[in-house]
């Protein structure tokens, strides 16, 4: 019993497998982060321009002319 808990000291098999756990959770904890950061800060961009253009008016050209041939 004694040489089964030293092997299974010395295994590192499962080692790498919880780093791969490890590891996918914080790249996925650290995208979900960046997701709500750039989506507020589009939200607010998007409350800017909104309120810069809605007071900005356009003018449309004419097209055509006098219609002389």
């Amino acid at each position: 019993m004694i040489k089964f808990i030293k092997n299974f000291r010395k295994d590192e098999d499962g080692a790498v497998t919880v780093d791969w756990v490890v590891l996918t959770a914080a790249i996925v904890g650290l995208a979900a982060v960046a997701y709500t950061q750039v989506g507020a800060g589009t939200s607010d961009l998007a409350g800017e321009i909104d309120t810069a253009l809605s007071g900005v008016s356009v003018s449309v050209p004419a097209i055509g002319g006098s219609g002389s041939s």
